[in-house]
């Protein structure tokens, strides 16, 4: 594809080639590292694909992350609102300095071994389950949903009893083939229980992480929020990155043979895999005021949709960024962003995807897809892209 002149606009290049399901569309890795973008919503802002250049724009602060001040790159939402209490990741600082600072005190040490060996524990209840009950089984109901969701439960401290209620409302919430109004009442109704929980650990506190922030200065609404964004921000994420993570090393047969046969490449396998796969593949950053960049003007009040899954393709970064190699030191790669921003739970994202992946891939040896790599229901529309469905078999 030709570039397009500084002069000119592009819309936001979306279609994957035909039988190249990880790989970002070939349209958007041909532009420069900075082009005029046309949004949905008739914005005329920008679109940002040089892994230097979005890393710059995440490190800025004169860029914006606040919702009611951007544009969405991927469809006509209209004005949005501001973020609601406890959200984080819609508001700038002194904000978010107030409300990362009280959580990332929580992500202690201790609390990841904690949550370590509950994910061990999870993780080997449902390869149980799927071992007893034999294939084929859709690996994102059976195994890279419930293992996030329920470490999340253990995270906020959801009692036992709860944890079934809430995972349906949850998993509703995140259901695509579910009505908008289905959807937004599922939310509702985990914030709503949310709140109630907050109430709860305020009167009996117990060892999680909802009860340690109610000794600090949020209220109820952001307490209940917070909760909302561990489970928006953790929950789709690391479900798809482990659904999607295991067909990309299932469509690499000589990759995951070298994965099996030297388990000490767990960790570069995902950090390879954040950079390849790069799922949360787009966010917007708004100008506050004029900004020099890449030898244009950025003007006050234009958004810039950085692409996540070009910057972590750039080959000014990444030799041969196309290739998916376990051996590869992906470090730099923006799939956890960058800045201020940068992901709180990316710890424990690793711990999950470095626990599930290779007990599910020692657990079954022969495992293999059920249908065809090309009948597989991709995440095309989506803010974070996977597969819907993955059946697989052994």
């Amino acid at each position: 594809m030709a570039h397009n002149p500084l002069s000119e606009a592009v819309e936001l290049p979306r279609a994957r080639q035909p039988g190249c399901p990880f790989d970002p569309p070939a349209e958007l890795t041909a532009l420069p590292s900075l082009v005029r973008m046309n949004f949905p919503d008739g914005h005329r802002g920008w679109l940002a694909t040089g892994h230097a250049t979005v890393r710059a724009v995440f490190a800025d602060p004169r860029f914006s992350v606040r919702y009611e001040l951007g544009h969405n790159p991927l469809a006509d939402t209209g004005p949005m609102p501001p973020a609601p209490p406890g959200d984080m990741l819609g508001v700038d600082p002194p904000l978010h300095t107030r409300y990362r600072k009280l959580l990332a005190g929580k992500f202690t040490v201790r609390r990841m071994a904690m949550l370590t060996e509950r994910v061990e524990e999870v993780t080997t209840e449902h390869l149980d389950t799927m071992a007893r009950d034999g294939g084929p089984v859709d690996l994102v109901e059976s195994f890279a949903f419930p293992v996030p969701a329920l470490t999340v439960c253990e995270l906020l401290g959801v009692p036992a009893t709860d944890r079934d209620t809430f995972r349906q409302s949850v998993a509703v919430a995140n259901d695509p083939s579910v009505s908008m109004d289905e959807q937004i009442s599922a939310y509702a109704a985990v914030v709503e229980y949310l709140r109630e929980l907050v109430v709860a650990k305020r009167a009996a506190p117990t060892d999680d992480l909802l009860s340690d922030l109610t000794e600090s200065d949020l209220d109820d609404d952001e307490l209940a929020g917070v909760g909302a964004l561990l489970l928006g921000a953790g929950l789709d994420t690391t479900a798809n990155m482990l659904a999607l993570g295991t067909f990309a090393l299932l469509s690499h047969p000589a990759q995951l043979a070298e994965l099996r046969a030297r388990p000490e490449l767990a960790d570069q396998t995902i950090e390879e895999l954040m950079r390849y796969l790069s799922i949360v593949h787009t966010t917007p950053r708004t100008a506050r005021t004029d900004v020099e960049l890449d030898g244009q003007t950025i003007k006050a009040g234009e958004t810039v949709t950085l692409s996540i899954q070009a910057a972590n393709r750039d080959p000014v970064k990444f030799d041969e960024p196309d290739t998916f190699d376990i051996r590869r030191s992906a470090v730099g790669h923006v799939g956890f962003g960058h800045g201020v921003h940068q992901c709180l739970g990316q710890q424990l994202a690793r711990v999950e995807m470095r626990v599930a992946l290779p007990a599910l891939l020692t657990r079954f040896p022969t495992l293999r897809l059920a249908v065809p790599a090309q009948d597989l229901p991709l995440r095309h529309d989506m803010d974070i892209y996977g597969v819907h469905r993955l059946p697989v078999t052994w």
